[in-house]
């Protein structure tokens, strides 16, 4: 009996906390709406903009060009086996542009920004200070968590898109300089087979893994118990359900374009 009880009770837990994640979900994704028409609220996004961003470009193009330059080494023994190796520039670029860079980036963007984010919000909420933005009449989803998720809406893309670049010219100089492949014939082959198509899509993932990541840290933070150990466990948690969010978006992404390419191009998607 005490153990019907303990499920029960962790099953409502379970569900009261799903119905206030998914009210803080819609809150945000209404105010982040409304903060995007409003030009007074542009001097926050451009700081978080800024803090999201700007900051983030150096990891983002040493995870890119190390997964590109890695990417080379690893698959040249095998395409020379069968002397394919001018052929290595479309592993490369097809791996990076549709799973790799999207997927890599978004991680690190979520142990680095989500992080952020969790702790920053975390502190203010255990310092009471949301409490105080509320006091004074001011909805605090719309002052702080808007501002934070257009930022991650907006620049997420951008940096997969870097990261793209950056895994490209690293699998690009270890295969030219390093293992000496033809360049002329490694571009050729590059350019016939990355299409506009893959380098769109793989950018677009950025929106959900971008939103995903906002909103489960912004919920996080505001959600953490007292005390550092609180802010703590809030950031773990943070980064973990953003990582597993990251990964079901990317599978389910993945089924819904691969069933919308071979819609529309049914012909090309058997070659």
């Amino acid at each position: 009996m005490a153990m019907i009880e303990q499920i029960g009770a962790h099953t409502m837990q379970g569900v009261e906390d799903l119905g206030r994640f998914s009210r803080f979900c819609s809150r945000g994704l209404i105010s982040s709406f409304r903060t995007l028409f409003n030009p007074r609220a542009y001097p926050l996004i451009w700081a978080q903009m800024n803090a999201i961003g700007v900051r983030s470009v150096p990891v983002i193009m040493i995870t890119g060009a190390f997964v590109g330059m890695v990417l080379a080494i690893q698959a040249y023994d095998q395409l020379a086996g069968m002397g394919l190796e001018e052929r290595l520039g479309v592993l490369i670029n097809i791996a990076v542009v549709k799973e790799l860079g999207p997927v890599l980036a978004a991680v690190m963007l979520a142990g680095r920004v989500g992080g952020a984010l969790t702790a920053e919000l975390g502190t203010m909420n255990v310092t009471e200070q949301i409490s105080a933005v509320e006091s004074m009449g001011v909805d605090p989803i719309r002052y702080l968590v808007a501002p934070r998720m257009l930022a991650c809406l907006i620049l997420t893309p951008l940096l997969i898109i870097y990261a793209d670049f950056m895994g490209i010219a690293g699998g690009y100089l270890v295969s030219v300089i390093q293992l000496k492949i033809n360049s002329a014939a490694y571009i050729d082959y590059s350019a016939q087979s990355v299409e506009l198509w893959d380098i769109l899509t793989g950018a677009m993932k950025g929106i959900f893994f971008g939103g995903a990541m906002a909103i489960i840290s912004c919920y996080k933070g505001f959600t953490c118990r007292e005390g550092a150990q609180g802010v703590g466990q809030a950031c773990t948690e943070a980064f973990v359900g953003s990582f597993v969010c990251i990964l079901a978006i990317n599978f389910f992404y993945a089924i819904v374009i691969k069933s919308v390419y071979t819609t529309f191009w049914p012909i090309k998607s058997l070659l």
